[in-house]
């Protein structure tokens, strides 16, 4: 498929059909997930997979709230069909110890150096590197988070060490007709005019 047709059609599926999702194909988008750049080439991301039914209903059991402020019934629904889950997850220690590194110029690890947490940021591109692979392989998609509440649960499950932080889940699987209805059936997508400053904002 050209890239832009993977662009053009990449969008949050958020229910899927009963078929398995081939197990190189799973490869193949880790393999193009570390692909992703990483500040300082520090690649302080790791993924966990969850393809088998017990590993996906222990996800869920852990991650989904006891009480939401909204009805979250219909995207449940939908998303717990998905026959593949990958926990992305980001370390900050990676990061602030590589920025302390000889050749980055700082001597000390502290966080307050860094705009923006790019342990997160990094994660973010591995993570549309996946949907994107997923679209090429004829497949469909979702990153969500896992809440506040849920994060020490999550943790706990899956003996997640504490320096790691999930920054989403890409769910992976056949695309199925339903599921609940995302953002862009309510709001446009806004135009480049609206959203590109060119010289000055």
């Amino acid at each position: 498929m050209e890239f832009r047709e993977v662009v053009r059609r990449r969008r949050m599926v958020r229910r899927f059909g009963p078929e398995p999702v081939a197990a190189e194909v799973v490869d193949r988008l880790l393999e193009h997930a570390v692909r992703a750049p990483s500040a300082g080439f520090t690649q302080g991301w790791s993924f966990l997979v969850l393809d088998t039914a017990v590993d996906r209903e222990r996800f869920w059991a852990a991650t989904t709230p006891s009480a939401s402020a909204r009805d979250m019934s219909a995207w449940l629904d939908g998303m717990r069909t998905a026959p593949v889950l990958v926990v992305v997850l980001a370390s900050k220690a990676a990061y602030l110890g590589r920025y302390a590194e000889p050749d980055k110029g700082w001597t000390d690890q502290e966080e307050a150096r860094w705009p923006v947490p790019y342990w997160h940021v990094d994660a973010g591109m591995a993570s549309l590197l996946m949907l994107q692979t997923a679209v090429d392989e004829g497949l469909g998609a979702c990153f969500f988070g896992i809440g506040a509440g849920e994060r020490p649960a999550f943790a706990a499950e899956f003996g997640v060490p504490p320096q790691w932080e999930p920054t989403g889940v890409v769910a992976v699987g056949h695309p199925a007709a339903g599921g609940a209805a995302g953002s862009p059936s309510r709001r446009r997508r806004r135009a480049l005019d609206d959203v590109v400053h060119r010289g000055s904002w």
